[in-house]
């Protein structure tokens, strides 16, 4: 049994979002399953967040869904937020976690020039094709390595419709908001870095200038889906390749990439990391959530090994399974006010009963996290997450 000095009642809050009200403040973060046909969720996929819901969590992110935009992804099995058989399944999802009591909202996603990201976190380097047509803010695969043209201003504003219709496609078919992924080195956060953003134009330079691109997604999605439509951010400092990047280097920077993205229209962030408890900054424990948070004045979500003994990225190495901890020390950061709602992935993934068992005291029957329980999970077991 795993126990912990601290209670755990306040995870279980409610927690208002606008006219959402969420039941408690745990999240089931955005994790990759690759289990599309043709980029439609089966009923694996369905059943999986169903359970999650039904399992108590307040809120569900879906994984990563490519927007409709042709260089988004070329591969089959990456699931689409496009084309009527995916949005009549969503919908039918929306519907299915809605009956269960939970929320649940899309992540919108765009691949830029991020290749093949599995290989690459398992430091295996890969070839880059470049007849596949992908495009980034620069033409840089990795920093320094520059492979296509940058972007034209019509690729730009593209993209920004492609992300602009998924969000109407999400109020469309009955999701409770949109999440926007601008983290770990895809198109969006492509244009955040320094290091895959060289342009010379207003896109490019100061790091407000960087924001633009977000910035542009989210006013545009703003315009289209009203005032009471919340619309979620998802940032990162760490890249999958190179998890020591910093798109900020300190809280003044940080603040110069909040400002113009929360007066475009964002509601609330999503601070990814891969261990929660790590401060971002020198001279304060806070972490990257907690530093939004007192930045922006915009409620949080945390995410980042919770609840578990193992790193995020350690875990998913054939060797190691990651023990249950209690949570005593996201406790006393959740009870000072660092963050608003907590995203719980690996012991989710482990665990879809994991919300009730510990709002219940059934620490004893938790399920340990470890790599075989992937093969359970929706598509190819081998994805990051």
């Amino acid at each position: 049994m795993v126990e912990g000095s601290r209670p755990v009642g306040p995870l279980f809050a409610p927690f208002r979002l606008k006219a959402l009200e969420l039941r408690n403040r745990i999240v089931l973060p955005p994790m990759s399953f690759h289990a599309g046909l043709e980029g439609v969720p089966g009923q694996d996929v369905l059943d999986y967040y169903r359970k999650r819901a039904e399992g108590g969590a307040g809120l569900l992110l879906t994984e990563g869904i490519y927007v409709d935009h042709p260089s988004a992804s070329d591969k089959g099995h990456v699931l689409r937020f496009h084309t009527d058989a995916a949005l009549q399944a969503w919908g039918e999802l929306a519907r299915q976690v809605h009956g269960v009591g939970g929320l649940i909202m899309p992540q919108l996603f765009h691949n830029g020039l991020m290749y093949d990201q599995v290989e690459m976190v398992k430091g295996r380097e890969v070839g880059y094709d470049p007849a596949k047509g992908e495009i980034g803010p620069s033409g840089y695969i990795h920093p320094g390595v520059k492979v296509k043209d940058e972007m034209t201003q019509a690729e730009i504003d593209g993209a920004v419709d492609a992300f602009a219709r998924g969000g109407e496609n999400a109020k469309r078919m009955g999701f409770d908001g949109v999440e926007i992924h601008g983290a770990h080195g895809y198109l969006v956060d492509q244009f955040f870095w320094e290091k895959t953003n060289m342009r010379e134009d207003r896109y490019g330079g100061s790091i407000r200038n960087r924001a633009r691109f977000a910035e542009e997604i989210v006013r545009e999605i703003r315009r289209r889906v009203g005032p009471d439509f919340p619309i979620l951010m998802r940032l990162s400092q760490w890249k999958l390749q190179d998890y020591g990047a910093k798109v900020a280097n300190s809280p003044q920077e940080l603040e110069e990439l909040l400002a113009p993205l929360i007066d475009a229209g964002v509601d609330m962030f999503d601070g990814s990391q891969r261990r929660y408890w790590l401060p971002e900054f020198p001279d304060s424990d806070l972490n990257f959530a907690g530093w939004i948070k007192k930045i922006s004045g915009k409620p949080v979500i945390t995410v980042g090994s919770v609840g578990l003994s193992a790193d995020m990225t350690q875990s998913f190495e054939s060797v190691m399974d990651a023990e249950i901890v209690n949570l005593d020390r996201l406790m006393e950061r959740f009870e000072r006010d660092e963050f608003d709602l907590v995203a719980v992935g690996r012991a989710l993934i482990a665990d879809a009963e994991w919300p009730n068992k510990i709002r219940d005291g059934r620490t004893s029957e938790l399920r340990k996290f470890s790599v075989s329980i992937l093969a359970e999970s929706p598509g190819n077991a081998d994805v990051l997450r």
